[in-house]
């Protein structure tokens, strides 16, 4: 399946728990008087509790072929992707207003802070079944930025980065991707990051390939250089939940060099500032290739196969799974 990263958004960005709890609200009449909401009497309102956290789920009137249960399941899929990342789901409150347009299939979401949390708007085709939410990303994706705090405009490539790079892993870790279609997508994009003639850094060329691929690109390097300096006790996940811990959410506005500077003492390890001084005013290049020969990951076809015998091997299993073992087991094909 091909997939993209949404167009750059317009708006700033943007599980496990208790189980599925769904909660009918007619009418929905307190979240219709909030800004970017407009509800009337055939919108559904629906809420998902997950751990602690609430997503108040709002469906515009309009044509479409799915129930509210099916869509209900496919906010619980990208919930719980995004709490098993991070150990926790990101705020405490989620305003998520799905709204129905032609044809088939989730379309571009965006995702805003607010004082208790967060909204997302998410177009989803009328036409859609169910198998085409449990393929989707998009609405993980949009969750992820939940997990950040919100940057400068010069630094959106960070926020967007971290949701195209985190959104597979998070996905698989839950269960709800394989992990050779993670790491096959990973080597077929990842190459559209890179600089090309003219780049500036990451900070000042502002193209859709370097703030999607090439903010993917500094997660991906900074994951693999702070296994290798760890022994693979801590990865990027561990950089992000120590952010976040420490209040870093799409709720408030925080300084990048600070933010990156927490997550390296998250992780006992000097890595993401340095890499961002690397990065962030001129092009920086990086031998892919030799990357996922050294993790074992070399592509046939339309899939990837995983070498053992690799020199970061295992590299390529923790940055996959984390700290907890595979829900369903990937041995090398």
């Amino acid at each position: 399946m091909q997939r993209y990263p949404p167009a750059p958004r317009l708006g700033r960005p943007a599980v496990a728990g208790l189980g599925v709890t769904f909660v009918i609200l007619c009418l929905g009449l307190l979240l219709c008087l909030l800004p970017s909401s407009r509800c009337s009497a055939d919108e559904m309102l629906s809420t998902y509790m997950v751990g602690t956290s609430r997503i108040d789920v709002q469906v515009d009137d309009g044509p479409m072929q799915l129930s509210n249960q099916q869509l209900m399941q496919w906010v619980q899929w990208a919930a719980d992707s995004v709490k098993t990342y991070y150990g926790r789901y990101p705020v405490p409150q989620v305003r998520l207003r799905v709204i129905p347009s032609s044809g088939e299939g989730v379309r571009g979401g965006t995702t805003f802070g607010e004082a208790d949390g967060g909204f997302i708007r998410i177009h989803v085709g009328g036409n859609t079944n169910m198998a085409d939410l449990a393929d989707d990303w998009m609405l993980t994706h949009e969750m992820v930025h939940l997990g950040f705090p919100s940057m400068p405009r010069n630094h959106h490539w960070i926020e967007e980065g971290i949701a195209t790079y985190v959104e597979p892993i998070a996905r698989v870790r839950a269960g709800r991707l394989d992990a050779y279609e993670m790491w096959f997508e990973l080597v077929r994009d990842l190459h559209q990051g890179l600089p090309q003639a003219g780049d500036q850094g990451l900070d000042n060329t502002h193209t859709w390939a370097r703030t999607y691929w090439g903010g993917a690109l500094f997660c991906f390097l900074a994951d693999v250089e702070i296994h290798k300096q760890t022994n693979n006790r801590k990865g990027l996940d561990d950089a992000l939940r120590g952010i976040l811990d420490a209040g870093g959410d799409i709720r408030h506005d925080w300084q990048l060099a600070d933010t990156l500077r927490i997550g390296d003492q998250a992780v006992g390890a000097t890595i993401l500032v340095p890499l961002y001084d690397k990065m962030k005013n001129r092009p920086y290049n990086v031998d892919l290739p030799g990357i996922w020969k050294d993790l074992g990951v070399e592509r046939t076809g339309d899939t990837v196969r995983f070498l053992d015998s690799a020199p970061l091997a295992k590299t390529r299993d923790a940055i996959t799974y984390g700290n907890a073992p595979p829900a369903n087991p990937t041995n090398s094909k």
